[in-house]
């Protein structure tokens, strides 16, 4: 086998580690909460009044990407690296034959299959739950793209400190809900805000998901993959540098 190939064999075998053992039963119940509430929200849209579709478009900015999609990436992008980081396991990953970029890189990819796996579906289902199933394909992309940036920023976030738990709800809730709320500029680099702008684009009836300031279409698609990028290339970076000395903080 080539360099390449061997490689590529190992960076696969890592990412189909991941869903294995950085998801635990305890952790897999926790995940079912946000699944539940999307689904729940897609029902709620017959309680809003107005057309199907705007009803559909209300809810997914508010309970969509204002909770589930936040909040189910925190539970997943903290599972794959901020938890073992806090057990004192990550060590064991980091003393085996593998380069720093090949762990951030196979996490992330581990952590983005488990949400295309369970968050994406959820969202697309609570379109079909809605009578919106036009909107089925919009928000699975939105979703999913907006996903792997949530991922890589709480990888990045676990690469960075011990307590990767505590900063990833403060980013959720000072940076994405606050901050990003506040200020085009936050939200112009905040996932959660670029995905809404993707629905927001090719949704139905959902132009009120576009906000000034923040790209839509294609260009917000391409922004969530820059911010992916970069938050992979800071964790890297900051992983090589990161301390573990056990399971204490």
């Amino acid at each position: 086998m080539t360099a390449l190939q061997t490689s590529s064999a190992r960076l696969m075998a890592m990412v189909f580690y991941v869903p294995r053992a950085c998801l635990p039963a305890k952790r897999r119940r926790i995940l079912a909460i946000p699944i539940g509430a999307a689904l729940l929200f897609g029902a709620l849209a017959h309680a809003v009044r107005g057309g199907r579709a705007e009803a559909f478009a209300d809810v997914a900015d508010a309970g969509l990407f204002g909770l589930v999609l936040p909040l189910g990436t925190l539970i997943i992008g903290d599972a794959v690296l901020g938890a073992e980081v806090r057990s004192g396991a990550l060590p064991f990953t980091w003393l085996s034959p593998v380069r720093l970029w090949e762990i951030i890189v196979a996490r992330w990819l581990g952590g983005w299959l488990i949400s295309l796996c369970t968050l994406v579906p959820a969202c697309t289902a609570a379109a079909l739950i809605a009578g919106v199933p036009e909107a089925m394909a919009a928000i699975t992309l939105a979703v999913a793209a907006g996903s792997a940036a949530l991922i890589a920023t709480f990888v990045l976030i676990g690469s960075t400190t011990r307590r990767a738990a505590v900063w990833s709800l403060g980013a959720v809730l000072l940076g994405e809900r606050l901050l990003g709320a506040a200020i085009a500029g936050v939200a112009g680099v905040s996932p959660s805000w670029v995905a809404r702008s993707v629905y927001g684009s090719y949704g139905p009836a959902a132009e009120a998901l576009e906000r000034a300031g923040i790209p839509s279409g294609g260009a917000a698609v391409g922004r969530l993959v820059v911010l992916t990028t970069v938050a992979l290339a800071l964790a890297t970076w900051r992983l090589g540098s990161l301390r573990l000395t056990g399971s204490r903080d």
